[in-house]
């Protein structure tokens, strides 16, 4: 009898809330129940080896939200503490961003500067075993406790690429701190870089803006705003990055499973960077909140996007926190999928992403084909008037380096120094 006690109370219990809800009419639902209180029954009582009430639980529960998509999951008390430090921009393990897809773990994108981003990890890697644990069965909360571990502890992830054979990498783990804000001047532009959307974004996007424009004294031609590999974050950051850009205008919609419950989020009147030239850089590995700033810009004609199409994760996951009971304290919760998102012209952003404007793939200038010369490379080439500092060379040469190995930031900066000259010529005329 005292095997039975406990799932009998605990389906009364949803049964109970079921006739709250109004489920009372269909016989159907407390059929199945019935038979999932049977089968929980079973493998507590008959289990190779003992589990308590409390994991099976748990796995029903995120078994029941993994198997409605890849971003609805169940947190228990742990995960969901470190859920809460994820968003605030330091947090320990990997540094990747990751979905579930086919029964491996995919992964959406490295986070720049992390221990995965050092080891060469890509977005559209896939994770096949972690350390001796094979990841095929797992659910993305299982995989996830897996990765995670104290700062130092080595980890050997297995990855299949495609057009390479399966490979092993070790990662020693490392507490992330996510500098979600990055900027630089590349030839009077202004270059931001997004690696994720957290609470420091929006100020952290401001005080770039800022700096670019006391260093080059308000003389910047135009700005790139590179979002590639940029996992996402919060919606409501990508709104106010978005609003940065825009005079006004909707800057993205969620919708429901209710027709009639559409969310509509819109920019406030003030441009940060007075209507200059904007790029926005974007690739496989932009996702979620990156698509939303990249689909806004673009329906508004405030930037061009340049590179290879989005992730096109266009969904709404609300997180909801639930307690156990009144007398405990620690919260659980769920992360669950209740909307799409939908870009100012209508267009839903899910399965489909971002289509660039202008689509360069990645590469570099130099390769065993191409080789560029110049004068100075000919026979008996007369030798330059005009000699250059050891410094500007230095200089020079450490620009032209990385631009060599970024083609997509390379054609960005040309495209912002054409439109520049374009709008002198028009004012000159």
């Amino acid at each position: 009898m005292k095997k039975i006690l406990l799932p009998s109370l605990f389906f009364i219990f949803i049964i109970t809330s079921l006739q709250t809800h109004g489920a009372s009419k269909n016989k159907e639902t407390y059929e199945y129940l019935d038979l999932f209180g049977q089968i929980f029954d079973r493998v507590r009582s008959e289990y190779v080896e003992q589990v308590t009430d409390e994991e099976l639980i748990e796995k029903a529960i995120d078994g029941m939200l993994t198997g409605l998509d890849p971003h609805s999951s169940y947190m228990n008390e742990k995960v969901w503490q470190e859920m809460q430090t994820d968003t605030s921009g330091k947090f320990g393990g990997l540094g990747i961003e990751i979905t579930m897809e086919e029964g491996f773990v995919k992964v959406v994108s490295p986070i720049e500067d992390t221990p995965a981003f050092k080891a060469g990890i890509m977005a559209e890697d896939y994770i096949i075993q972690i350390d001796e644990t094979p990841v095929f069965g797992l659910t993305l909360s299982e995989a996830v406790e897996l990765m995670r571990g104290d700062k130092g502890e080595p980890i050997t992830i297995t990855i299949s690429r495609e057009g390479v054979e399966n490979f092993e990498v070790e990662i020693i783990r490392d507490i992330i701190k996510i500098q979600s804000v990055k900027y630089e001047v590349i030839n009077n532009i202004g270059y931001l870089r997004i690696t994720s959307f957290t609470e420091q974004t929006e100020s952290g996007l401001l005080k770039s803006i800022k700096k670019i424009k006391e260093e080059l004294n308000n003389k910047q031609i135009g700005f790139i705003l590179d979002v590639r590999s940029n996992p996402g974050g919060l919606l409501n950051q990508s709104i106010k990055v978005s609003d940065i850009f825009l005079e006004r205008g909707e800057i993205v919609s969620t919708r429901g499973r209710d027709a009639e419950n559409i969310k509509r989020y819109r920019a406030k009147k003030g441009d940060k960077i007075n209507g200059q030239p904007l790029i926005v850089l974007i690739n496989g590995g932009s996702a979620s909140a990156s698509e939303i700033v990249a689909g806004a810009l673009q329906d508004h004609k405030r930037a061009i996007i340049v590179g290879t199409k989005s992730f096109g994760k266009g969904s709404v996951q609300t997180i909801i926190p639930f307690k156990k009971s009144n007398k405990i304290k620690s919260t659980a919760g769920i992360r669950l999928t209740t909307a799409r998102y939908y870009t100012p012209s209508g267009e839903s952003i899910q399965g489909k992403g971002i289509k660039p404007d202008i689509i360069i793939e990645q590469g570099t200038f130099e390769s065993k084909e191409f080789k560029r010369f110049s004068e100075a490379d000919l026979k008996d080439s007369l030798d330059s008037e005009t000699d250059q500092t050891e410094t500007d060379n230095e200089e020079k040469n450490e620009i032209e380096t990385r631009l060599d190995k970024d083609y997509q930031l390379a054609r960005a900066i040309d495209l912002i120094k054409g439109i520049h000259i374009y709008q002198q010529t028009l004012i000159e005329e």
